[in-house]
């Protein structure tokens, strides 16, 4: 409610009947307008935030901003946001390789480098990152190739943790960990390929062996914000 008129209506409605009207009310006008015309149709009132506002004010020594729907307004961070996460989700693990050139970060290795986790990490600070995965089976598309190779962060890791890290994959799919996805060989031949890649582009390369996501995320809003290559 922002206008008496509506304030007014509530009241008639209420107005004859055994009614007790509760609100909340932070513009002042209208807490002063309901209260009084409450009690000249005989009406009792409850204002429920009223004296938590108030005592919290005096407890706390700020004061409120006293601004109604404050929590739903969005701004236009929210919506960056928003745009960064459905760009993420769109550009994710390759799968339309135009987005590289619009990203503003693009993560690029092995299976398994934590690169969609990133992708949406950075999503929520604003960041498009697309994503796209190194396999030597498939050349790289070749935007990466376009695209400035500032904003392109290559991921490695060393090969034992990422074996690990593939079998168990391989169990929680229902699949035997001795497939050759898992294998050192096959991981070998993976990181060899990646890294090649990474030369080739001239990119700053960062090595995410036992980092948690947030801690990789750092490193590459480091390298994204000041031009760090030396990761």
């Amino acid at each position: 409610m922002h206008d008496k008129a509506h304030l007014e209506s509530v009241l008639q409605e209420a107005a004859g009947k055994e009614s007790v009207v509760t609100y909340t009310l932070v513009i002042e006008d209208l807490r002063s307008f309901l209260e009084t015309r409450a009690r000249e149709l005989g009406l009792k009132t409850v204002d429920i935030l009223g004296p938590m506002i108030s005592t919290l004010t005096e407890v706390t020594g700020h004061k409120p901003h006293m601004i109604p729907d404050l929590q739903h307004k969005l701004d236009e961070q929210y919506f960056r946001k928003v745009e960064a996460i459905e760009f993420a989700v769109k550009y994710d693990d390759g799968k339309d390789s135009r987005g590289i050139l619009f990203a503003d970060i693009v993560l690029i290795g092995v299976s398994r480098t934590s690169k969609t986790p990133l992708s949406m990490y950075l999503a929520h600070k604003q960041i498009k990152a697309a994503n796209v995965p190194l396999v030597p089976e498939v050349a790289p598309p070749e935007e990466l190739f376009r695209a400035p190779n500032c904003k392109i962060i290559g991921l490695t890791i060393r090969p034992q943790p990422l074996n690990i890290i593939r079998s168990e994959r391989l169990k929680a799919l229902g699949l035997t960990p001795n497939a050759d996805y898992a294998s050192l060989e096959r991981i070998m031949l993976e990181l060899e390929y990646a890294e090649g890649i990474m030369k080739r582009l001239g990119c700053p390369v960062i090595d995410v062996t036992n980092k948690a996501v947030e801690e990789t995320a750092s490193k590459v809003l480091e390298i994204y914000y000041k031009g760090d290559r030396n990761a």
